[in-house]
């Protein structure tokens, strides 16, 4: 049948069912299902598409919901700053932000806060598409700096807290940041790489702590002499103009500044409230790093452009995350997988069911604890969903399916373009048919998820990278039919016969370890710095009882002098805690394949096993601080959960 004839009788297909749905009409209804029969040939597909029709329902009323909203954004050339200011008007004293045991922050005060940065930086000299860095632990001054920059047109660059040498230049140095405000708790960072620096980069610092070996300018004192009222207008902001960079490990190399606009800003925002029927009067619990897009866009966009109020937690605590619910009257909270694990490592006591969260979302749940989650803490939705920072794939589980990391429709594939294709699972290379196209993933095949790129389109958009370069490798060309682009995602998922989706693996250089994206060539770069080595490869390897790999590194040591102390050490001043290798391995040669690339893959799979491995094995021993021997006692009790990392 020619596709447009059939496209054509699928939506027919499919208003006579949602007529079905709104009316109960017996004649429509068969007429529906014999239609039904007739182009997909069997009665199990009417079935899917019969149990299916509410959640397909709810996620194409999102979209008839958000398209009109953000068009009409769009011709009016709104912004995140002017749909946050309406709620400012709607309710000036609600409380906006908490900080946990410090203070809380009214709309008014975060407009008026905002409105200093942006008249101290205005007249700073500070325009329209100029960049500035953020690098300060989660506290609402983080929101309000590039709140306040966004007023005047500037665009920040939101740096990871843990972040150190040169890495954190590098994160500076791709942004091309005209200044730098840090929180003065990180001043030692700072200065650690303030002469890689350009001379002109202005340093500003906010925090209490005393700031005296850095040339850089106190934003306490200066902000506090600046005036509240409205920043001057000089200025046109689109809706798809830069907001602000979040940075992400992509798939091999340094961190990359992915571009958020304002529309994309809102859009991943409305899709949390809109989905997981969150309310305007809903306390959100964040206990997430501001810098990520979960905790910075998902939880504060509930909050600026919702008019949510959200509880700030610098860093997250298992044995206090009920006790804050219920401090604060927390209605929503949000999570990472290992943040859910670690909840139920915690004893159990009375706080666990004593709280009003009725909402968690977030991503990387295991599908093994998700009902013990639910029902041990009484939470009603576990809203779970799947989204690159940068990316245009974003799906969603709207009705609490167990492990599913988001749907797509059987019935109407094509409204919501985000396919499953297949692909090389060794070398993650797209896999093509003779005519050179892609092919699509049928229920029960693993396969890369993509999006289709539509150029004007808002939602279909891939805004990028600040590197052109790094943009253009995350796009396939050539899919589905010739000149066409998808966002490749470069995670494997699988759907089911009712298109939810459910995580499999990642391809290319990259793996998840601590709710963050690890590279494997930035950890790769850093160990063969430290030894000196020629030759090192590091991938992720599994533990049972843990979400996402632990980074695993094979080591060349011909000639046995591996330090294992000053490894450790220098890790330690390197790498972020996430990113240093949980394993070491020590090998006299690295295998290599008949092209001569290294067999990565091979020892994946041999994992961290000293009952199958014969070279020395070395694990992170947290207590001791330094890598011990991993002998089969040790890996036993890693297994056992009785050795934790």
């Amino acid at each position: 049948m020619d596709p447009a004839v059939a496209k054509g009788i699928a939506f027919a297909i499919f208003g006579v069912l949602f007529k079905f749905y709104t009316s109960c009409g017996i004649f429509l209804s068969l007429l529906a299902v014999l239609a039904l029969y007739a182009v997909t040939g069997g009665w199990r597909f009417i079935y899917i598409v019969i149990v299916t029709i509410p959640r397909d329902l709810k996620g194409l009323m999102f979209l008839l919901d958000v398209y009109p909203k953000m068009r009409k954004y769009q011709k009016n050339n709104d912004d995140a700053v002017s749909l946050f200011q309406q709620n400012v008007k709607k309710h000036p004293d609600k409380v906006a932000m908490v900080t946990v045991d410090e203070r809380s922050w009214t709309y008014r005060e975060v407009d008026e806060y905002s409105n200093r940065v942006a008249n101290y930086f205005y007249e700073q000299g500070f325009r329209k598409g100029d960049v500035v860095a953020i690098f300060m632990e989660s506290r609402p001054e983080f929101v309000m700096m590039w709140l306040g920059l966004a007023k005047i047109g500037c665009v920040s660059a939101l740096i990871n807290f843990n972040l150190r040498l040169e890495t954190l230049y590098h994160c500076i140095e791709v942004s091309k940041s005209r200044a730098l405000i840090f929180g003065s708790e990180l001043a030692q960072a700072v200065h650690d790489i303030r002469p890689k620096l350009p001379a002109n980069t202005a340093l500003y610092y906010q925090g209490s702590d005393v700031v005296d070996n850095l040339p850089s300018q106190p934003l306490d004192a200066a902000l506090s002499k600046a005036s509240t009222l409205p920043p001057p207008k000089d200025h046109k902001v689109a809706f798809n103009d830069k907001l602000f960079y979040v940075y992400t490990s992509g798939t091999t190399g340094l961190p990359k500044a992915a571009i958020i606009i304002h529309s994309r800003f809102f859009y991943m925002s409305h899709s949390i409230f809109y989905f997981f029927d969150l309310r305007h009067d809903d306390v959100i619990y964040d206990c997430l790093p501001l810098y990520h897009t979960a905790g910075g866009i998902l939880g504060v966009g509930n909050c600026l452009l919702k008019g949510c109020t959200l509880v700030i937690r610098k860093k997250f605590s298992a044995t206090r995350y009920w006790d804050d619910c219920i401090k604060y009257n927390c209605t929503v909270g949000q999570y990472i997988g290992e943040i859910c694990r670690y909840l139920l490592a915690q004893p159990s006591k009375p706080q666990d069911r004593q709280h009003k969260v009725r909402v968690m979302f977030g991503n990387g749940i295991r599908p093994q604890i998700w009902t013990e989650f639910k029902e041990r803490f009484n939470i009603q939705r576990i809203g779970e969903l799947y989204g690159a920072t940068e990316g245009n794939a974003n799906i969603i589980n709207p009705d609490n399916t167990p492990g599913a990391i988001g749907f797509n429709t059987r019935l109407l594939p094509w409204i919501y373009p985000v396919q499953l294709i297949k692909v090389d699972q060794a070398s993650g290379e797209l896999l093509r048919n003779k005519n050179g196209l892609c092919m699509r993933c049928g229920p029960g095949e693993p396969g890369e998820l993509v999006g289709k790129i539509v150029a004007g389109n808002p939602m279909r958009e891939f805004d990028g990278y600040a590197s052109a370069e790094a943009t253009k490798k995350k796009i396939g060309y050539d899919i589905f039919k010739k000149g066409d682009k998808y966002f490749l995602t470069g995670d494997i998922l699988e759907m089911d016969e009712y298109g939810y989706m459910y995580f499999r693996d990642r391809t290319g250089d990259t793996f998840r370890w601590k709710g963050e994206n690890v590279s494997t060539s930035e950890v790769e770069a850093v160990v063969s710095s430290v030894i000196q080595l020629n030759d090192a490869v590091v991938y992720g390897v599994e533990i049972p009882g843990t979400e996402g790999r632990a980074g695993m590194a094979v080591i060349v040591d011909e000639l046995h002098q591996a330090d294992l102390k000053k490894l450790y050490q220098e890790l330690q001043k390197s790498l972020p805690v996430y990113a240093r290798p949980v394993f070491l391995r020590y090998v006299e040669k690295l295998e290599m394949t008949g092209t001569f690339k290294l067999k990565k893959v091979d020892y994946q799979k041999e994992g961290f096993n000293p009952n199958v491995i014969k070279d020395k094995l070395y694990y992170l021993d947290s207590k001791l601080g330094q890598y011990s021997l991993l002998d089969k006692q040790a890996y036993e009790n890693i297994n056992s959960g009785q050795i934790r990392f």
